[in-house]
């Protein structure tokens, strides 16, 4: 995405990689997640800073893309890693959130019993 064409580290065309973590579905960290966040550049999901993984940032430092979107039903803020400012940005590509039918913690099945205890 060129500069003009919006703000920079934002690709509003760029689809979301999957409906949950990468990491945590690969098997890096404990499988599960308690939020899901959206690279704004590349569409990476990864799980929020509360979750153990903390991918979502790890991705946002690891590859330079800054801006992430929240990949939940009902939100639609973007988060800068850098600043750790919130901010406003322009619609995503479809879907912009995981399906309501995935519980939160998620995914199914892999959620620990005692979840609340592993949040950070």
């Amino acid at each position: 995405m060129s500069q003009q064409d919006g703000v920079p580290g934002i690709d509003p065309s760029a689809p979301p990689s999957g409906t949950g973590c990468v990491e945590c579905s690969a098997g890096d960290g404990p499988g599960w997640w308690f939020h899901l966040r959206r690279c704004a550049e590349c569409g990476h999901i990864g799980c929020c800073d509360s979750s153990p993984g903390q991918h979502a940032t790890m991705h946002a430092h690891q590859a330079g893309h800054p801006f992430l979107a929240s990949f939940e039903p009902g939100e639609d803020w973007f988060w800068n890693a850098d600043t750790e400012q919130i901010y406003e940005g322009p619609r995503l590509a479809p879907p912009t959130s995981h399906p309501q039918s995935q519980p939160t913690p998620g995914p199914e099945g892999k959620v620990p019993a005692d979840w609340q205890r592993q949040l950070h």
